[in-house]
């Protein structure tokens, strides 16, 4: 007997079978995967060339405002603008993807393109795995250009505008504003061409000698190699030792010469810190900041220790004791030693480094979080759906920005935990969006 009827399909082996089954899961279309996957990269790049042309006009205003008023040359501020590149990718990512979900999403939705496709006996995963499928690669690339790209871009950004410095001092000196120096603090009231108003400077000479420098007006000058000088008018000096500052000098005078070498200049420009390193540089400069701060406040508990002891001795040995006539005298000493160790503890420093650490994830990740929220909330739009992304993109972005820098801030003031204060945005979008997930699925 044959083993199939006339006009009944021939029977496949069952290794066939399975492994047909094993390539083509149930509900699983890869024609569509491709489909949703091109629409949404198709989204992804019009959505990240907006948010390109947006950063990047930013940023040409503020060099607009910094440089280009001072009449820079041309070219300069057109490599300012290239090694600024890599920072105005890292932010337009994210926001692209979550606009280009949105838009792909929402206009299969409301074209009704996901509901025949439901119809079809296909399963949500595919629209899911496509737009994951973006939102990890854009990760990923927008990862590498945070952690490799940018540091680079950002120390050839500072090394070309230290020598737009050099040869164009007046760009440092800005109205109502503080420029750090190496060993120098200038803080500068309304700033009219090369005139100063208002002038205060903090400084320490070579000796160890501090001074303050007030004038109502100054005259900015470009000394070549020599550095900058400011011709203080009307100005008072005031000059003390570190140790023993009750002691002081003072000094009033029509005209005063304040020179800024240019090495302090350059020290100032070429400092490096967390933007400026890889994420592996910033951990291995956490560790050893951290081994530090293990030191001295083991340094300081020693001191306390010391002092907590001298105290308790005098105390115990009543009036005729040595120690009971100092025993004010430790009080002090312990309340001194124990706020010292506070602020130790609170290492400002340390808490940067941790902040920039756990950025350099959160921002770029940020585009895979943001794909979890903007899928289930494409799926809900109808007619209009492409308008209402727009929309609803361009909202979210801003609330997800605000509360970005905001969790940098609150780290950086309040001491917020770093991996609360850079995470809580993309913590915050993946729980709305599982939300709207199960709302959309109980429909």
């Amino acid at each position: 007997m044959s083993d199939a009827c006339a006009g009944d399909a021939p029977l496949e082996k069952p290794a066939v079978a399975a492994r047909r089954g094993a390539e083509m899961p149930r509900g699983f279309s890869f024609t569509i995967y491709k489909y949703i996957l091109g629409e949404t990269l198709f989204s992804f790049a019009i959505s990240f060339a907006f948010f390109f042309l947006v950063f990047v006009l930013n940023q040409l205003l503020l060099l607009a405002q910094d440089i280009l008023a001072r009449q820079v040359p041309v070219g300069e501020v057109a490599l300012l603008m290239l090694f600024s590149l890599p920072s105005v990718v890292a932010l337009s990512a994210p926001f692209a993807t979550l606009l280009g979900t949105l838009l792909t999403i929402g206009r299969l939705s409301g074209d009704n393109e996901i509901m025949v496709m439901l119809a079809s006996g296909f399963s949500l995963r595919n629209v899911f795995l496509p737009a994951l499928t973006v939102g990890v690669a854009v990760s990923l690339v927008a990862f590498v250009t945070n952690d490799i790209l940018l540091p680079a871009g950002t120390l050839q950004f500072r090394a070309l505008y230290r020598r737009i410095l050099v040869s164009t001092p007046a760009l440092e000196m800005a109205s109502n504003s503080v420029i750090r120096f190496r060993d120098t603090v200038i803080v500068t009231g309304d700033v009219s061409g090369s005139t100063i108003g208002d002038v205060l400077i903090f400084d320490r000479t070579g000796d160890g000698e501090r001074r303050v420098l007030m004038a109502g007006s100054a005259e900015l000058r470009d000394s070549g190699r020599e550095g900058l000088s400011l011709d203080l008018s009307d100005a008072f000096m005031q000059s003390s030792r570190e140790i023993g500052r009750e002691d002081f000098d003072y000094a009033f005078a029509d005209l005063v010469r304040y020179w800024v070498p240019q090495e302090e200049i350059m020290q100032a420009m070429v400092a490096i810190g967390p933007r400026e390193m890889s994420s592996v540089d910033v951990f291995r400069e956490i560790r050893a900041q951290e081994l530090d701060l293990a030191a001295r406040v083991d340094d300081r508990l020693a001191t306390i220790t010391s002092i907590a002891l001298s105290l308790e001795g005098g105390l115990r040995g009543g009036p005729g004791s040595p120690d009971w006539s100092q025993r004010l005298g430790h009080l002090a000493s312990l309340a001194r030693e124990t706020e010292i160790l506070r602020q130790i503890r609170s290492d400002g420093m340390l808490a940067h480094y941790r902040l920039e650490f756990n950025q350099k994830f959160s921002l770029p990740f940020g585009a895979l979080a943001l794909v979890f929220l903007a899928i289930p909330l494409g799926l809900f739009s109808k007619k209009s759906g492409q308008t209402m992304g727009v929309f609803f993109g361009l909202l979210i972005s801003v609330v997800y920005w605000t509360m970005f820098v905001g969790g940098q801030a609150m780290g950086l003031r309040m001491d917020v935990p770093p991996f609360v204060a850079m995470w809580t945005a993309n913590i915050s979008v993946v729980a709305a969006g599982l939300v709207l997930a199960l709302i959309r699925a109980t429909k």
